[in-house]
């Protein structure tokens, strides 16, 4: 169990979704949160004159909640961050942090850069727009044992700042490695999901990753799905395979999730689409494994479900 603590949040413009400044008991860092439209007007604040290392995060595709981040450090963050606000277009939201005591000089912020690109990596939660991976720089072992300690302060106040990148995912629901499927009609809530899939997106991801990923599940299933099948669409048009769940897990930041496969993906059917009604697969679908393994097209399948 982690240890207990206090951060204290001030608001200097009144504004909640403006500029936060946060600090924490016994700590000798600040963290300042700042939205891009709000930059030119806050830059000129001490802080922004200090070695420090920030993080600007944005979203560049519009095909998933994935963000983007941007991680840097200076000797004097403002003129950095200034630099970005001319020629990033992809960021609106930045968090920086420095120390007013001094504690933090250029070597320090060099290796929270590392550390926090290497973090990001691990965590596998956003995409990166560093150009470069930056190499760790050398410190002493009492140096590198208080910037580790520093390192960790900021990773308990970021989530709490609304970023989360930075945290490798924790499962919100783990299945049981040895799955009984539901085999009779005692048996009536949906265990499977089916998800449709372009062709490009199933040969990578599905066949390729063993995973599946951005979709929204409803609160209510999150437990009960034990396995996930794939309609191909057009010009396949057929649920074609099926795999067990061994996990899922929050995936970006609105609320979707990805389904982690206990074992690569194994043919199925095909479950033809037949004369199901038009749409019937343009969404998420949830069934009973045993009638959609007995199935022969899609419309006898959802006449079962239903």
């Amino acid at each position: 169990m982690s240890d207990p603590y206090t951060i204290q949040i001030f608001v200097p413009d009144g504004d909640p979704e403006g500029v936060k400044i946060i600090e924490r008991r016994n700590w000798t860092g600040k963290g300042i949160v700042f939205p891009r439209e709000k930059w030119s007007e806050t830059k000129g604040r001490k802080e922004f004159y200090l070695p420090g290392v920030y993080i600007l995060r944005g979203y560049e595709s519009g095909e998933d909640d994935i963000p983007t981040i941007y991680i840097g450090e200076g000797d004097g963050i403002g003129n950095r961050i200034d630099s970005h606000s001319k020629a990033k277009d992809f960021w609106d939201w930045g968090i920086c942090f420095v120390s007013p005591n001094g504690s933090l000089n250029k070597a320090h912020v060099q290796w929270l850069e590392y550390a926090l690109v290497e973090q990001a990596k691990l965590a596998g939660r956003c995409r990166l727009a560093n150009g470069n991976a930056p190499q760790e720089p050398a410190l002493s072992e009492s140096d590198k044992a208080d910037t580790k300690a520093f390192l960790h302060q900021m990773l308990q106040i970021m989530p709490l700042a609304g970023l989360q990148v930075f945290e490798k995912p924790r499962a919100v629901v783990s299945v049981a490695k040895n799955i009984t499927p539901i085999t009779s009609a005692h048996g009536n809530e949906p265990d499977t999901v089916i998800v449709p899939a372009r062709e490009d997106g199933f040969a990578e991801v599905f066949l390729g990753q063993h995973c599946w990923y951005a979709i929204r599940i409803s609160g209510g299933m999150l437990d009960k799905i034990k396995w996930i099948a794939a309609y191909q669409s057009s010009p396949i048009s057929a649920i074609t395979h099926l795999a067990p769940v061994s996990r899922i897990e929050p995936y970006g930041e609105s609320g979707k999730y990805k389904v982690i496969f206990s074992e690569p993906a194994k043919p199925v059917g095909p479950i033809v689409f037949g004369d199901a009604p038009s749409g019937s697969m343009q969404g998420i679908r949830y069934v009973r494994h045993d009638q959609l393994v007995a199935a022969k097209t899609i419309s006898e399948l959802f006449r079962k479900a239903s």
